[in-house]
């Protein structure tokens, strides 16, 4: 038997649950899009918000826009804000904002990503695979600029 005041006690980190939180599509060109060469221009804008439900639950969002263009116009435009609701316990405030700024994207990327491809093949048009996003690489990037923008 392991006494429980004895037994370790470290950062617990829980998924809840992860769901759509907002979808859109638009096609401003069909049909007449559907008769051009396919050769897309892809854009992708990520962003992340995280809201404290609790002292210890999260809610993180990924925003995903994906606009494709072919020459000047908008052959479609989807947006996906993928969310999930997290425990997480025991975390040092650093640790903390590493897990909300990086791990919990990381866990929601793979189903936004799936979201998006979709939608697209219903929207009729080829399947788009996004490429994997390095969510620690874009973490350590917003804290350098923060650092930037506290040092002015």
């Amino acid at each position: 038997m392991v006494d429980k005041e004895k037994a370790p006690q470290g950062p617990v980190f829980t998924i809840q649950r992860i769901y759509v939180k907002d979808v859109s599509f638009e096609t401003p060109h069909a049909p007449e899009i559907f008769k051009e060469e396919w050769k897309p221009e892809v854009n992708v804008d990520l962003q992340t918000k995280t809201n404290r439900l609790e002292e210890t639950i999260f809610e993180v969002a990924l925003h995903l826009t994906v606009t494709v263009k072919m020459g000047e116009k908008v052959a479609f435009l989807v947006e996906v804000h993928q969310a999930g609701i997290f425990t997480l316990k025991g975390f040092p405030q650093e640790q903390l904002s590493h897990a909300l700024g990086s791990m919990c994207p990381n866990i929601l990327y793979p189903y936004a990503r799936e979201t998006i491809s979709d939608i697209v093949i219903r929207g009729g048009f080829p399947q788009l695979l996004l490429a994997p996003v390095n969510f620690d690489a874009l973490y350590l990037q917003h804290l350098e600029q923060q650092k930037k923008g506290d040092n002015k």
